[in-house]
C-alpha cells in the first residue's frame, strides 16, 4: 500500500520512557546530578506550550478570518503537569510555590502570602530519545522551562495500601528583564554508539 508506511528513521526519532524532572541540566554534557532530581513520578509528565493569538483582520470588512499578514502572536501559556509519588521538604516547598523551608527545623515548610523572585526557578524535563540511548552517549529530549512556579498548589492523595500521590502543575513565566524571550526551549539530541 502506497500510503501505509512510516519513515525509515522512525526508531531513531522516538522519545522513550517517562523521563525525569530536574532542577538543573546542561545539554552540552547531558550529565544528571542525583541531587538535581525533583522526585519520582507516576503516570508520566505532560508538557504543553500553547500560543495565544490576535487576529487584527477580524473586524475589517471583506477581510478573511485568519489572514496571515494580520495575525499576531500575543503570548505563550507554558505548563508542565504530572504526579509525584515521592515527597521531601524541598518538594513540598516547590509545590507550595510561595514557601520556605525553616532554617532551624528543616522538616518544616511554611507557606507565605507573598511571592519572592526566588520562588521562580528553572525546571527541566529530560527524556530518552533515539535508538541509541546508552548510559554515556544516549540521546535525549530536554525541555527547559524558565521562571517556573507551581500554580497547581500543594495536594496529597493517600490511599489504602497505596502510595501517596502529589499532583503538580508548574507554569513558566516571562520576565520583565527579557520581555521578548519565550520562557521555554527544547533540545533534541540523537544518541551515538557507546564505546566498545
Amino acid at each position: 500500500m502506497k500510503f501505509t508506511k512510516i519513515p525509515e528513521t522512525a526508531f531513531q526519532n522516538l522519545q522513550l520512557n517517562a523521563g525525569i524532572l530536574l532542577k538543573s541540566f546542561t545539554p552540552s554534557t547531558a550529565a544528571v546530578e542525583s541531587d538535581s532530581i525533583l522526585g519520582a513520578t507516576s503516570g508520566g509528565v505532560n508538557f504543553t506550550a500553547t500560543p495565544s493569538f490576535s487576529d487584527f483582520g477580524e473586524d475589517i470588512d471583506n477581510c478573511p478570518k485568519n489572514t496571515k499578514e494580520l495575525k499576531r502572536l500575543d503570548s505563550w501559556e507554558i505548563k508542565l503537569s504530572g504526579t509525584f509519588v515521592t515527597l521531601s521538604p524541598a518538594t513540598v516547598k516547590t509545590l507550595a510555590g510561595a514557601a520556605d523551608v525553616d532554617s532551624t527545623d528543616t522538616t518544616k515548610v511554611t507557606p507565605r502570602n507573598d511571592l519572592s523572585q526566588s520562588d521562580f526557578t528553572d525546571l527541566w524535563w529530560v527524556g530518552d530519545y533515539s535508538d541509541k540511548n546508552g548510559a554515556s552517549n544516549g540521546g535525549f529530549v530536554a525541555i527547559h522551562m524558565k521562571n517556573s512556579l507551581s500554580t497547581g498548589g500543594f495536594q496529597i492523595q493517600s490511599g489504602d495500601k497505596a502510595k501517596g500521590q502529589m499532583a503538580f502543575e508548574y507554569t513558566a513565566h516571562y520576565a520583565m528583564s527579557a520581555q521578548d524571550e519565550v520562557p521555554f526551549e527544547v533540545y533534541v539530541k540523537a544518541g551515538t554508539a557507546e564505546a566498545a
